[in-house]
């Protein structure tokens, strides 16, 4: 988010955690290098979108590596979901772009499936398939611990449909 807000001072950036410490190391790099073109929220995705973003009012949202939630049990929580998708589609405006990446296939492959079954956006790359990694996509930290441990990472790029 850093990075992306320094290298594009004219665009405005919300990000949005639950991860506290997270947070707290984000905002330490952000008064770090004087961004006022930042803003950061600790709250649930969900929520802010349902109760405080209107309608079209999003041009791109980047969900770089979310929590997979790899135990089976658990994979309800993901935060791709249809219903998820849906919400999101109605805060962005027509023609937004949607980026997302993870290192998880499982997740990935379901990323994928939600994307393709919905009428609110569509691959930007090619219909069914996964994007190269978009060369203005920063590095995370995420990725670099993913490609520590061999893990491949995987990137959606969508539009929102009108």
């Amino acid at each position: 988010l850093v990075t992306m807000a320094k290298t594009h001072p004219e665009h405005d950036y919300l990000g949005i955690d639950v991860h506290r410490p997270g947070i707290g190391s984000l905002l330490l790099r952000i008064a770090a290098e004087q961004l006022t073109n930042v803003r950061v929220l600790e709250a649930d995705a969900v929520e802010v979108l349902q109760n405080y973003l209107p309608p079209n009012s999003l041009t791109v949202v980047y969900l770089f590596f979310p929590d997979p939630w790899p135990k089976k049990r658990h994979q309800k929580r993901r935060l791709v979901q249809p219903e998820f998708i849906h919400l999101l589609a109605q805060r962005m405006k027509t023609g937004g772009h949607l980026y997302l990446a993870t290192d998880w296939q499982d997740y990935a492959e379901q990323m994928l499936q939600v994307l393709e079954a919905t009428s609110d956006f569509v691959n930007g790359y090619t219909k069914g398939h996964f994007a190269p990694r978009p060369t203005e996509r920063p590095l995370t930290k995420f990725e670099q611990r993913g490609q520590r441990l061999g893990h491949q990472v995987w990137d959606l790029i969508y539009q929102r449909t009108g």
